[in-house]
C-alpha cells in the first residue's frame, strides 16, 4: 500500500440561493468522512460569486480515500449534496509546500 498522501479538490456548482444549504450539506459529509480511516483534514470554501463551493481534503493514502468513497455513511451524507449541486472531483498528489 502506498504511503503518499492524496489530496481531493472537489468543486461544486449550485444556484446562489442554494449555496448556504450546500455548505451545510458539505459540512455533514466531512463529519461522516472524519470517522473513516486515513482522514487527515478537510477545508470547506464558499465561492464569493455565490455559485461555487470547494472542498480540499487530505487522505493518508489513495486506498483510504477509495474506502471512504465506498462507505455507506458517506454515501448517505452525499445524497443531499447530489440534490443541490453538480460537482467535479479531482485527486492530486502533493508536490511542493511553501
Amino acid at each position: 500500500m502506498s504511503e503518499t498522501p492524496v489530496v481531493l479538490i472537489n468543486v461544486y456548482r449550485c444556484e446562489p440561493e442554494k449555496q448556504a444549504a450546500l455548505m451545510e450539506h458539505l459540512a455533514a459529509v466531512v463529519r461522516a468522512q472524519r470517522a473513516r480511516d486515513g482522514f487527515v483534514s478537510a477545508t470547506l470554501h464558499r465561492g464569493l460569486n455565490g455559485r461555487v463551493a470547494a472542498v480540499h481534503g487530505v487522505w493518508r493514502t489513495r486506498e483510504d480515500w477509495k474506502a471512504m468513497a465506498r462507505h455507506p455513511e458517506v454515501a448517505a451524507a452525499m445524497e443531499p449534496v447530489l440534490a443541490t449541486a453538480t460537482f467535479e472531483p479531482h485527486l492530486y498528489e502533493p508536490v511542493a509546500v511553501d
